[in-house]
């Protein structure tokens, strides 16, 4: 088990309160807007890899999902998600047995990210998407979260940051092609954050960045 894993595991139930403090509800729903924007015409079944403690494949209509922290695995099961204990990075599934895959703020717990991409388009349908979503590294809240990891924060200290640059380019090479961005969280960081409306396209001051990558099938060609 990985260190994030254990921290999940040790921390869910404070992890899963945050959820509902003010400030957590209403950068949740700020988030949840963005990733909608990205949803048109998505085909269940969708799979959500890191699905924690359920709240987002709850909201979003997430079939199933997968987490290695059990913890964190309960709580997703008490909200109606079939959930099983597994790592990214070997996804216990067969290979196109998904319309849609969301990675939500899972890539910055992981040891392997490229491979959890990898596996992500292994699973997905020919011509189905990956939601991935990050906590951009270069904005203002990119910079708290860099901080609260540098202070020793008992679930952050365990994660890296990562910005669209270098995201996209980890898509690219697992065979997933960018097709679109959403932006939310552009609002300065503080302790009664708003609840935003999400926006379409890549702003890249933004706190929260959804990238909607299509699996590319041999032979397609696309363009950047």
């Amino acid at each position: 088990m990985s260190n994030a894993s254990e921290a999940f595991d040790a921390h869910a139930a404070d992890y899963d309160k945050w959820f509902e403090s003010p400030a957590g509800s209403a950068i949740f729903a700020s988030e949840v807007g963005a990733i909608r924007l990205l949803m048109a015409k998505l085909e269940h079944p969708f799979l959500e890899i890191g699905v924690g403690t359920g709240r987002f494949a709850k909201e979003l209509a997430i079939d199933a999902g997968i987490d290695p922290s059990e913890q964190a695995l309960a709580f997703a099961r008490k909200r109606g998600v079939e959930a099983r204990k597994a790592t990214g990075e070997t996804i216990p599934f067969a290979d196109a047995s998904f319309g849609a895959v969301f990675v939500l703020f899972t890539l910055c717990f992981v040891e392997a990210p490229e491979k959890v991409l990898s596996e992500a388009a292994r699973v997905l349908k020919p011509g189905g998407c990956a939601l991935v979503g990050i906590i951009n590294r270069e904005s203002a809240w990119g910079s708290l979260y860099m901080q609260k990891k540098a202070e020793g924060h008992p679930i952050y200290r365990h994660a890296r940051f990562y910005n669209t640059a270098g995201l996209s380019a980890m898509l690219k090479t697992a065979g997933l092609h960018v097709e679109g961005y959403s932006s939310s969280l552009i609002q300065p960081p503080s302790d009664n954050p708003n609840r935003e409306e999400a926006h379409s396209g890549l702003s890249k001051e933004a706190g929260f960045i959804c990238i909607r990558a299509r699996k590319v099938s041999e032979g397609t060609n696309t363009k950047e």
